[in-house]
């Protein structure tokens, strides 16, 4: 249950279209459910107004599927990020309309997809090889009721390409930037615009980025205001800060 869905329920209480009993029922909920193996947060939506998200490494297929299932019981939606083609073949081996997002490496089930609130995040990569990370980031923000639009390959070897793009990129709410190799893009960006910038580094680069640590402390030592820098590689995570920024432009509840 998601903060408008409680709010939804307590005004129908309020007119009398539900009754006292189903409401106490909806709120007295188990906030856990106990697989054993897991322990899932059912009442994620009602604090971040979005379900918990499940990552795939380090999980096995069968695992991943019965997250999912109590996941798409209660919420009727699941996010899987880092899956592997084995955890896809589970899914789809369990459930209908399992969508695999190859390139970012996620799976996504939806019984009926998130209104698009108002807004756009943008999301730009330095290079192709930042395309997996970009696209993480993309997909958690679509999916989580975003307009996303995607601008790639706009790295500082040729600042040219952001820079006919620039009027995309000031349009949006917030803007997510990935890079690796020295980590520039981010900084640049927020040096141009106005909204907030999520800065990703990616451990693409040769021996000296020492799996995207250059990028990561290039990022952290930005004197670009209003950037914001999240963990290598971790796609996931800025494509959910968007969110939450774009849904309070939208006037959405905190």
């Amino acid at each position: 249950m998601t903060t408008a869905q409680a709010i939804t329920l307590l005004e129908q209480f309020r007119s009398g279209g539900v009754g006292r009993d189903a409401v106490l029922r909806a709120f007295q909920a188990a906030p856990v459910a106990d697989l054993g193996f897991a322990q899932i947060d059912l009442h994620r939506s009602l604090r971040k107004n979005f379900p918990e998200v499940v990552y795939g490494a380090g999980k096995t297929p069968a695992q991943v599927a019965l997250i999912v299932a109590r996941l798409l019981k209660a919420e009727g939606r699941a996010l899987v990020t880092r899956v592997e083609a084995s955890h896809i073949s589970a899914l789809r081996r369990r459930f209908r309309g399992v969508k695999a997002h190859d390139a970012a490496r996620c799976a996504t089930l939806e019984r009926r997809p998130l209104k698009k609130r108002p807004g756009k995040i943008v999301v730009l990569c330095a290079g192709t090889s930042d395309m997996p990370v970009a696209e993480e980031a993309a997909i958690t923000a679509d999916f989580m009721g975003n307009t996303v639009e995607r601008i790639y390959d706009v790295g500082v070897a040729g600042l040219h390409r952001l820079l006919s793009r620039l009027d995309a990129v000031q349009s949006a709410n917030v803007v997510i930037a990935v890079a690796g190799m020295e980590g520039a893009l981010p900084s640049v960006v927020a040096g141009l615009i106005s909204k907030p910038v999520i800065a990703v580094p990616t451990d693409v680069g040769y021996g000296a980025s020492f799996g995207g640590t250059a990028a990561l402390l290039a990022m952290l030592n930005s004197c670009a205001s209003g950037l914001t820098v999240v963990n290598i590689n971790n796609g996931f995570g800025a494509g959910y800060a968007a969110s939450q920024i774009n849904a309070l432009a939208a006037g959405e509840l905190s």
